[in-house]
């Protein structure tokens, strides 16, 4: 990450699942640093955006923020970090594959930035998100949204004058280990369904399992605001 922290308590903090903590009683978990971390993110790439593209409207800055914090984006760039290989998980976590979950590594990537808001100044902060990100926020102000079913379906639903769609949720699983499921309702019926290791992923999973239903209704039908060469 190019950051070496001032106190490296913070960085163990941030590395720790809850699972660990259960037979570690002394530990805390990295959930509080995830919580900071999340909203630090949130501020650092809106920070970064609304400089980096001063023609961009609201309603493309918001999709390209999005984009780029959402959990999958956060897993992908643990994973490229290493963040999996010294995560401090239970036995019975790390033997069900929690060093490669998704959910887990995104939580602990929200983790570590919240760590080094702590421990470094804002700027320091700031830096450290764009060597990580920028990239990917470049990649992503190509096209901000397209990945985003959900504001894509909301926005279907609005130019038909229909309610906004409606996410019902559903879970299973142990708290270590958990997995949502998500059905989407629209226009009088269910839409999709989708499953996920978070709420937001399930949701997303619903919302393109539905956008690809209206896609394919489009070229039935031959009905040109759904653009299904975007699917």
């Amino acid at each position: 990450m190019g950051y070496a922290f001032a106190e490296p308590n913070l960085l163990q903090e941030a590395l720790t699942h809850r699972s660990w903590c259960v037979d570690h009683l002394d530990a805390g978990s990295n959930e509080r640093l995830e919580f900071l971390g999340d909203a630090v993110l949130a501020l650092a790439v809106t920070d970064l955006i609304y400089a980096a593209y001063p023609d961009m409207a609201e309603g493309q800055l918001a999709p390209l923020r999005a984009e780029v914090v959402r959990a999958e984006s956060l897993a992908e760039l643990a994973e490229q970090l290493g963040l999996g290989v010294v995560l401090r998980l239970s036995s019975g976590e790390e033997a069900s594959g929690g060093r490669h979950k998704p959910s887990i590594l995104a939580d602990a990537m929200e983790a570590v930035i919240g760590a080094v808001y702590l421990d470094a100044s804002w700027d320091q902060t700031l830096a450290l998100v764009h060597r990580c990100l920028g990239e990917r926020i470049a990649t992503s102000a190509q096209n901000p949204g397209v990945r985003d079913y959900k504001t894509r379906l909301q926005e279907y639903c609005a130019r038909r004058g229909q309610v906004a769609p409606r996410y019902v949720l559903s879970e299973k699983g142990p708290d270590h280990a958990k997995q949502f499921m998500a059905v989407v309702q629209f226009d009088g019926q269910e839409r999709g369904r989708g499953e996920g290791t978070s709420k937001k992923q399930a949701e997303q999973a619903a919302a393109a399992s539905a956008w690809a239903d209206l896609a394919a209704e489009a070229l039935r039908h031959a009905e040109p605001d759904v653009d299904a060469r975007r699917n």
